[in-house]
């Protein structure tokens, strides 16, 4: 099948890439106001109510909140001209992922994909932020993947006490572009974000998710044999452990600074105890990785290659970052050594 962003139809001007970032930040803006709005007068309770399933994760009522922002948003803003797939968590209509309506998959030059609520439980229980992520890739149907993607941009979603949100966005290869949003009246300004340049993991934030229950003790032991072998058996080394269940949420710490190095091995860990692959990483939510490269972070599989997944709804996604070069180097060869050694079953 021939698709539109496969006849050569793709951005380079910089007018047109400005573009297609400024639409992916208006729509993560919309999206958070939404939500913000929506939950004004929803108590907790209704908040983290399940809603249904869908084919990629359970959806909670916050989560419809986005959902209806998202088709409202593609539905009056996004340009005719530049017909897209949309690929999100909760739109498992083919049918309704198609913009402007009416066009046939063949005719879309783009696949967007898009988690509406990255950090859904943190936030519903007002926790901690949520993020809205979004990727932008020329449309090469199946064969669409996460290298593809060439604009991206991520929005926070604030707890209620919160006023401001920072939202980072970029084109690949121009550098990233940060703000910080004023939530009660929409005022932006200039925002300045630099990953950490340690070279050491002591008495930093370095963590591999271990969110829930399933998976969790071999986690903690891979963890723990990650900082023996590289600090020694009779040392314990003071390295802080931070749980943000949100893939955004973890870039963002890293971006920020406040993470040396973030890992989620869930799809390798559940394989190995025999377990379902529901509760894992998906494409949707590492579709901002060109955040990470513009910054200059280490974003990669656990074996140190390039995390080059199908950008769908289902693939489990294992994947490790690092803050520089130079905690890559020293974490890499341990890590690839205990993925290797969790084996089969």
């Amino acid at each position: 099948m021939l698709y539109g962003g496969m006849t050569g139809l793709s951005l380079t001007s910089d007018s047109e890439l400005e573009r297609a970032r400024g639409l992916l930040c208006a729509l993560g803006d919309f999206v958070r106001d939404a939500v913000v709005a929506g939950r004004r007068d929803m108590r907790t309770e209704e908040l983290s109510s399940v809603s249904r399933e869908s084919v990629a994760d359970t959806i909670y009522s916050i989560d419809t909140l986005s959902e209806e922002a998202i088709t409202e948003w593609f539905v009056e803003h996004w340009p005719a001209e530049w017909p897209v797939e949309l690929v999100a968590e909760g739109f498992d209509d083919p049918a309704m992922r198609l913009f402007p309506r009416g066009i046939r998959l063949e005719e879309t030059r783009f696949r967007c994909v898009v988690d509406p609520i990255d950090g859904t439980r943190g936030l519903m229980y007002d926790k901690r932020p949520a993020w809205v992520l979004a990727g932008l890739a020329p449309q090469r149907g199946d064969l669409t993947r996460l290298p593809d993607v060439f604009v991206a941009a991520m929005t926070e979603i604030p707890l209620r006490k919160q006023w401001r949100a920072d939202q980072i966005s970029a084109v690949r290869g121009r550098g990233l572009v940060i703000e910080g949003v004023d939530v009660r009246n929409g005022t932006r300004e200039a925002v300045v974000l630099r990953a950490s340049q340690a070279h050491d993991f002591r008495h930093g934030f370095a963590s591999i998710v271990k969110f829930f229950p399933a998976g969790k003790v071999v986690a903690s032991r891979l963890e723990v044999e990650l900082w023996q072998s590289l600090y020694g058996q009779m040392e314990w080394p003071v390295i802080f452990d931070d749980q943000y269940i949100s893939t955004g949420g973890q870039f963002y710490e890293l971006l920020a600074g406040h993470d040396r190095m973030n890992g989620d091995l869930r799809p390798m860990i559940l394989a190995r105890e025999g377990l379902g692959m529901s509760l894992v990483c998906h494409p949707y939510d590492v579709c901002t990785a060109l955040l990470l490269a513009e910054a200059g972070i280490i974003f990669e599989t656990p074996d140190g290659g390039v995390v080059d997944v199908a950008l769908d709804l289902t693939s489990p996604v294992a994947w490790m970052a690092y803050a520089n070069e130079t905690l890559a180097e020293l974490a890499r060869p341990i890590v690839r050594r205990l993925v290797e050694e969790l084996g089969a079953p």
